[in-house]
């Protein structure tokens, strides 16, 4: 865990910038899903799951990720997936015991950020990342995790 917001901004600093490096040079989507993924899961701590689901014109469909098994597809609204992406905004919860819509894959999360992947007004997916801790996610995680799908989705292919 960080010691402070300073360092947990300053991890999420060079995240941003490592990615930079991969997608610079690499624009297809699955390979930069898959090391977005590997990437996030490696440098967050308590990360059980960090992956994509990508929006097929009906539902979620899960695509390049760290973890565990996990659900393969979501419908537009139901967990906190379909929430944020029916929303299209980013959804923090903070404890998924006491959160009515969300859907179990892994026993062993117990909060959730889920952040929507919008380019050009078309929903393309959502970046989920789960914690084994309660209260995982916080503003800074947000703050982050926006710029990093934002450069994401900036330098590679979604066609």
């Amino acid at each position: 865990m960080w010691k402070n917001k300073e360092e947990k901004a300053a991890t999420y600093e060079l995240l941003v910038q490592q990615q930079a490096a991969i997608i610079e040079i690499e624009h297809d989507k699955i390979a930069n899903l898959a090391n977005s993924s590997a990437l996030l899961a490696d440098a967050l701590p308590n990360t059980v799951f960090a992956g994509y689901y990508l929006f097929d014109g009906k539902e979620l469909v899960l695509g390049p990720f760290q973890g565990k098994v996990s659900c393969t597809r979501i419908k537009m609204g139901k967990g906190v997936c379909g929430e944020s992406a029916e929303k299209r905004k980013t959804l923090i919860v903070s404890d998924v015991k006491n959160h009515k819509n969300y859907i179990s894959c892994d026993s062993a999360a117990l909060s959730e950020i889920v952040v929507t992947m919008v380019k050009d007004g078309k929903l393309l997916g959502v970046l989920d990342l789960d914690s084994a801790v309660i209260n995982g996610y916080d503003e800074i995680d947000q703050e982050y995790l926006e710029q990093f799908v934002v450069a994401l989705l900036n330098d590679t292919d979604f066609n």
